[in-house]
């Protein structure tokens, strides 16, 4: 039972690598609050469903505070929470989107930080892993807001690691490559076509397989890790 009783937040958990990871750490024993825009199914043995916009701050604040209230503590957070949105350029992507793009990948990891990490320091412990991508470390042409975003996060979590590592609170990233999940079925084939052809590997991964990374960042196995980047990609940026 490697998480045996820890409080976790999961964010983007009604689906794909969020709920994969979720159901996962409730397995090995933890407590799970499992946080989706989307609405979730009903609360499962050790899972919590609970609804939250992550680019809403208030709403940061008030699930923190339930947590906080019932277990007096939070001892993991999975920033999962996001999705590509476009695969424009810089210089062809509405505004809108863009904004909105960064408002979820981008600050809504900001946010989850910002509202867990006074609960953590007071404890003095606890692990946070953050959602990026294997394009928030090379570029690609086009999908110009969600590699600026998950690029943010990568370095985003450093900051945070070396800012609280004295409190006790590890900060790392996982970088997935192309990972079968609602999100990526419904894209374009040929993208994922594409980027199958270039992972070395020949293959899409499984959200599963993103859970265990996650899970292994999460737990005390990874004692000693703070802002790393855990790639799970195949082989796709290798070459």
């Amino acid at each position: 039972m490697r998480l045996a009783d820890k409080i976790c937040i999961v964010t983007g958990a009604a689906s794909g690598i969020g709920r994969a990871t979720a159901e996962r750490f409730a397995r090995e024993g933890a407590l799970v609050y499992a946080a989706d825009i989307a609405a979730g199914p009903r609360d499962e043995d050790r899972v919590f469903h609970r609804k939250l916009d992550v680019s809403d701050l208030p709403a940061w604040a008030g699930l923190v505070e339930e947590i906080d209230g019932r277990h007096g503590r939070v001892d993991v957070l999975f920033n999962c929470a996001g999705f590509v949105g476009s695969y424009d350029s810089l210089t062809e992507i509405p505004l809108d989107v863009w904004h909105r793009i960064v408002a979820t990948n981008q600050t809504g990891v900001f946010y989850g930080m910002r509202s867990v990490i006074p609960v953590m320091r007071r404890a003095g412990a606890g692990a946070i892993v953050n959602m990026s991508s294997a394009w928030g470390l090379i570029g690609s042409a086009g999908v110009a807001a969600y590699q600026a975003s998950k690029g943010a996060v990568t370095v985003m979590t450093k900051n945070a690691a070396i800012s609280y590592a004295a409190d006790g609170i590890r900060v790392n990233s996982v970088h997935p490559g192309l990972i079968t999940t609602p999100m990526t079925d419904a894209q374009d084939p040929e993208i994922s076509a594409e980027l199958v052809r270039q992972t070395p590997l020949g293959r899409a991964g499984s959200a599963a397989e993103v859970a265990n990374a996650v899970l292994f960042l999460a737990s005390d196995e990874a004692s000693f890790i703070t802002g790393a980047q855990l790639v799970v990609d195949g082989g796709l940026i290798v070459h």
